[in-house]
């Protein structure tokens, strides 16, 4: 037997399948679904294919869980193949129509179709509404239709096309958005299932690393609370501080958008009342750049784990055996003898996010460093990011890599003790994610082979920088000539 809310009136009910939205505030998806009468099933489906061993299915867990609470009880959460489950809860409250927010990464889109037909086959049909960018992929494109290679045109194209405002919320006046009064108030339908303790029991077993939600909390309230601090505080100095790795000068906002708990178009119009200040624009262009790196994505899925320039997966020669193998393992344990690398992937292990700017560093010291393939090191931070974004993953990695769309020159080889030195001048970064090296003040913790009475446990460098640098020049170049033997 069904359970429905008080003051839901007869008609069908409507499902509305929560994947990477997981919010009442700003979804389209949730408004349309809202406008028949007969109550809307809030649905999330356990995938197996999504449950995976990495920190984002602990912090999934916890983000269902928080939408849970924010509908009472009422979100419905069953295991299982969605192609089977999702057909299976509507022939169960006779819902002839599923609405879901558009996934626009290769296996959504996949599993949406394989849902669609299984959907039709019952005389049944899926509706998108919306996805979780302020501009959906594909949309964006040159003159002729095609798409952009380069992400600063793609920011110009982006900006004039505009976006839609947010939608005000069918669940009622004390929403975060505010509910029009031409907007139904939804009438949830409860059902017996996993629910969102069970679904935590269900990933519990995963080797995760922990925390799993991280300073910024979780869920749409906790996400709008972080972003209405950062708009009051450090928005103004984004600008000029956000590649500051000691200091906590970015939004923190990356998970919560990951799984939908704020969308960027919320974001968007909250900007607007800044203008081109600054920081308000420079925030502007992260927001274009993850949905720049979706459109690639989406025009090009296969670069998910193959490199744009074929040159680089055709040609390139990189390291392998056991040297190579051990090397990667010093890297994903943070034990290389580079303090602003081992910083940054040691955060990665407690915290299971990563300064941005490390990231390009890090992944800069795998791919010119170590010589190894950047997917490799994708690989690792898909599995251990609360925040991994396929999209942004992959494209951020062949930035570094220089074999992407819109990539950086290969000759572009950071310094891992120059960039530790400019970015964590004063090596409170280091010092907090290398115990080994807090005997050291100042800017001397970027090079304890200098005090090396002062950080007797840490670590020697396991590369030359310098030689590695000059080697990996000489890769690229024999790269080239090979391809143009080809």
């Amino acid at each position: 037997m069904t359970e429905v809310e008080p003051g839901v009136s007869g008609g069908r009910p409507r499902i509305m399948w929560f994947r990477r939205d997981l919010r009442l505030g700003d979804l389209p998806a949730l408004v349309r679904a809202a406008e028949g009468a007969g109550g809307v099933v809030g649905l999330f489906v356990a995938d197996p294919m999504l449950l995976s061993q990495s920190a984002r299915s602990r912090r999934l867990a916890a983000a269902v869980e928080a939408l849970d609470r924010s509908m009472a009880g009422a979100l419905l959460v069953r295991a299982g193949d969605p192609a089977s489950v999702v057909g299976e809860v509507a022939a169960e409250v006779g819902a002839t129509e599923v609405h879901i927010s558009a996934d626009c990464a290769p296996y959504g889109r996949r599993r949406d179709a394989d849902v669609a037909a299984a959907l039709d086959r019952g005389g049944r049909r899926l509706v998108a509404t919306g996805s979780s960018y302020a501009i959906s992929p594909g949309r964006v494109t040159k003159a002729d239709g095609t798409p952009y290679r380069v992400f600063t045109p793609f920011y110009r194209a982006w900006r004039d096309h505009g976006w839609p405002p947010p939608p005000g919320s069918p669940v009622g006046p004390d929403r975060p958005i505010g509910s029009p009064p031409d907007v139904p108030e939804v009438g949830w339908i409860r059902l017996p299932g996993l629910g969102s303790a069970g679904l935590l029991r269900h990933v519990a077993h995963l080797d995760c690393p922990e925390p799993t939600t991280g300073p910024e909390g979780v869920g749409e309230a906790a996400a709008l609370r972080r972003w209405a601090d950062f708009c009051s505080g450090d928005l103004a100095d984004y600008a000029t501080l956000r590649d500051r790795a000691d200091l906590a000068g970015t939004s923190r906002l990356s998970a919560h958008l990951r799984f939908g708990e704020i969308h960027p178009r919320t974001l968007l119009r909250d900007l607007s009342r800044f203008g081109d200040a600054p920081g308000a624009e420079a925030f502007r262009r992260e927001i274009a750049f993850r949905e720049f790196y979706a459109d690639v994505l989406w025009h090009h899925p296969r670069s998910a784990t193959s490199s744009l320039d074929r040159r680089f997966d055709d040609h390139m020669v990189y390291r392998n055996g056991p040297t190579a193998d051990a090397d990667f393992e010093a890297w994903c344990e943070g034990r290389t003898g580079f303090p602003f690398v081992d910083a940054g992937m040691r955060q990665l292990l407690y915290e299971g996010w990563m300064h941005n700017r490390v990231r390009m560093v890090v992944a800069s010291f795998l791919v010119k460093d170590l010589h190894l393939p950047w997917w490799r090191g994708a690989r690792w931070f898909m599995s251990r990011l609360r925040d991994g974004d396929l999209a942004s993953n992959a494209a951020g990695w062949q930035w570094t890599a220089g074999c992407g769309t819109d990539a950086a020159p290969f000759h572009r080889i950071f310094n891992p003790v120059s960039q530790g030195k400019r970015f964590d001048p004063d090596g409170d970064y280091v010092r907090r994610y290398v115990p080994e090296l807090r005997g050291l003040p100042g800017s001397a913790a970027h090079e304890p082979w200098l005090h090396p009475l002062l950080a007797p446990d840490y670590p020697p460098r396991i590369v030359d920088h310098a030689a590695e640098r000059l080697a990996a020049l000489d890769r690229h170049r024999q790269m080239r000539t090979a391809a143009e033997d080809s």
